[in-house]
């Protein structure tokens, strides 16, 4: 593949890092040279489209195509991203994380198809990408930060993913990703984010022996919290934000803590974690699992009573429960149910 043009200047500016939209200049550089009119388009998503993203955020890149890769694809794409894992710009050259997705894979979530027609998984297959869970839906080829090639993964399969990008999205190149993808409903969000915290549970919070990954998980479920309230995606430092003044008070202080570590130098938020810190964490996520499901019993009572309003009268003759309608002059009256002798009316 043609030699990265790491050193020139980049045509655009899509993020605040000026050393980050060089390594974002070389990436598209790579992708547009290895597949040609495979390429569909290149995006963030991500903390660089939600906002708050600082120079200790990943970068979430997605690059959409036309259809999935062939292995000389994949092969050269490889070789392009140990390129930029090799590159002599830090921090970023190791905080490149994304997938590379087709077209009409990402149009919206769906467990079919399940496997890439010509790599089908196996019973036994665990996810590389999230922490070895069984295949559920599509698995893109997905690099993690830090790596030099692709795995596949189901990673970036989401309804998060997809809402931050239609939403969202910084487009690098290609058309507006509204076009790409379907509106994600609400309801299908947050369907989606309370099963994230059930595998979250599954992993029992590990690992959680340094501050970075007991904050994470902190700020995980703030963020997940958030999502669920508002059926809609914000960053963690916004949803922590959010959950220390709405949730109860006593979490307060944990929330502020954890955002003040990822706020960090790495020196300290790579440190051991307080033993303290971690039970209280732990804590916190059960807390925050009865909050959801609570939260998601009151809403749905609230849409069964919306519900019943939208579908207007059900009383004998088209009128209110109870009730009659009597034709008078001007049109159709609605007249009250009359009260049982020494009783109480009717509940409509």
């Amino acid at each position: 593949m043609p030699k990265l043009k790491f050193g020139r200047a980049p045509a655009r500016k899509p993020t605040p890092f000026a050393d980050l939209n060089t390594v974002l200049a070389a990436l598209l550089d790579g992708v547009r040279a290895a597949l040609g009119d495979n390429l569909v388009g290149a995006y963030l998503q991500g903390s660089f489209a939600v906002g708050d993203a600082d120079g200790n955020s990943d970068c979430d890149f997605t690059v959409v195509i036309r259809r999935d890769l062939a292995t000389p694809e994949i092969a050269a794409l490889d070789a392009m991203h140990t390129a930029i894992h090799d590159l002599p710009i830090e921090p970023w050259r190791h905080r490149l994380e994304g997938s590379y997705m087709p077209a009409d894979i990402l149009r919206r979530w769906s467990t079919q198809p399940r496997d890439p027609p010509d790599d089908p998984r196996g019973p036994d297959w665990a996810d590389p990408g999230l922490s070895g869970s069984p295949a559920v839906a599509y698995p893109f080829l997905y690099l993690n930060h830090g790596a030099k090639t692709l795995v596949r993964s189901e990673h970036d399969n989401t309804q998060v993913v997809r809402w931050c990008l239609r939403e969202k999205g910084v487009v690098l190149a290609g058309p507006d990703p509204r076009r790409l993808i379907d509106p994600v409903p609400a309801a299908a969000l947050r369907a989606q984010v309370r099963a994230t915290m059930d595998i979250a549970l599954a992993t029992d919070l590990e690992p959680m022996n340094n501050l970075f990954f007991q904050s994470f998980w902190v700020g995980l479920f703030c963020r997940m919290l958030h999502s669920l309230h508002t059926g809609a995606v914000a960053s963690k430092k916004a949803s922590s934000a959010w959950a220390a003044g709405a949730l109860d008070p006593q979490w307060r202080g944990l929330i502020e803590r954890a955002q003040a570590a990822r706020d960090g130098d790495n020196d300290a938020r790579f440190g051991p974690a307080d033993p303290s810190e971690v039970a209280a964490t732990r804590a916190f996520v059960a807390y925050a699992v009865e909050h959801a499901d609570r939260e998601e019993k009151n809403r749905a009572l609230i849409e069964k009573v919306l519900a019943a309003k939208r579908q207007g009268p059900m009383g004998p003759g088209g009128g209110r429960p109870g009730g009659r309608l009597d034709r008078g002059p001007r049109g159709s009256q609605y007249s009250p149910p009359t009260n049982r002798p020494g009783g109480r009316g009717r509940r409509g």
